[in-house]
């Protein structure tokens, strides 16, 4: 099931009222071998950007890079994942079937480490 939050906005200027919403995502799977948010392949980063070309602009590396995230996934215990991780996914690919006003709308995406930097592997173009 998708989570939505809907939001009762009123505009200063001309003093109308509109509701606007926000996806929440359920689930970030990461596969990068080297970042802060991931632990044991999720995403723990609370919003996260990607941008154009599907690139994951919120990569953190780890000072220790690897080895680091070895240890993090090690140390991390199973109750980390027992409450509801919800996180909000900005993207700028505008081609991407999935970006709807620059907020992702699938239900979880794919983020994996490639030659040269780490995407979403779950872009789709249009």
């Amino acid at each position: 099931m998708r989570a939505i939050r809907l939001f009762l906005c009123k505009n200063e200027k001309s003093g109308n009222t509109n509701f606007e919403t926000e996806a929440i995502m359920e689930k970030i799977n990461c596969a990068t071998s080297n970042c802060e948010h991931n632990i044991k392949g999720v995403c723990l980063a609370g919003v996260i950007s990607i941008g154009e070309n599907a690139k994951c602009l919120s990569r953190i590396k780890r000072d220790g890079g690897a080895l680091a995230q070895n240890f993090a996934d090690v140390e991390a215990g199973e109750d980390v994942f027992d409450k509801d991780l919800e996180s909000l996914v900005q993207c700028s690919a505008e081609e991407c079937a999935f970006n709807n006003n620059g907020l992702c709308a699938n239900a979880q995406i794919d983020v994996r480490d490639t030659a040269f930097s780490t995407k979403c592997k779950t872009y789709l173009k249009k």
